[in-house]
């Protein structure tokens, strides 16, 4: 028996490497008996929602003019819209699949139907852990913001502190000769470690603020 062959591929990355396209032409050369021959071959690099393929409508006007099957891989290759599958079928065209040969029409309509329906599912899914992340992004975006408040009071309210803790010539003073009066009266900054010249900096930069 003679056919028309179809194979797609969604992305040009595929196209080109050949994932993807070596399956399908492995699986119709499985199908194809010794006397059956592929009078022509139509490929093409498409998402599978548009319907008005170039290539495709080629290979359905010659299959449909030498009246021979148009032989596809998957049904998915072709489209998992019940519609068009269904469109293509009404217009005389008849359809083989590679990997269910034996498959009536009716079967593909519920093939099809099943592959539709799976596709909606799997773009809800999608659709709803996306929002999920998006949810938690901006819960986690105004938690850090209130985490960033809250940790400047709180610095603020040690700087305010730590007057009582210093010299009464502190202004005199540089910021190593305070480091060194804090740490001999044992005073720790807010995390609990010793003072250094660039932390009285801090402190007092918040004190004077």
């Amino acid at each position: 028996m003679d056919y028309v062959a179809y194979y797609r591929v969604s992305t040009k990355r595929q196209g080109r490497s050949g994932l993807g396209l070596e399956a399908q032409q492995a699986a119709v050369n499985a199908f194809l008996e010794s006397s059956d021959t592929i009078i022509a071959a139509f490929t093409e690099v498409v998402s599978g929602r548009k319907e008005n393929r170039e290539q495709l409508q080629k290979a359905m006007r010659l299959a449909k003019a030498k009246a021979v099957p148009l032989l596809i891989a998957k049904l998915d290759r072709f489209s998992r819209r019940v519609s068009f599958i269904a469109s293509v079928m009404e217009s005389g065209i008849q359809l083989t699949i590679a990997e269910m040969p034996r498959a009536t029409e009716f079967q593909l309509h519920i093939f099809a139907a099943l592959a539709q329906e799976e596709r909606r599912l799997i773009s809800e899914r999608t659709k709803a852990a996306l929002s999920q992340v998006r949810k938690r992004g901006k819960l986690l975006g105004q938690h850090g913001k209130q985490l960033a408040l809250i940790n400047r009071d709180s610095a603020d309210q040690f700087a305010g502190s730590l007057a009582q803790h210093l010299p009464s010539d502190w202004a005199t003073l540089s910021f190593s000769a305070i480091a060194r009066v804090l740490n001999r009266k044992n005073v720790k900054t807010r995390t609990g470690s010793l003072f250094y010249p660039q932390t009285v900096k801090n402190y007092l930069a918040r004190m004077s603020g």
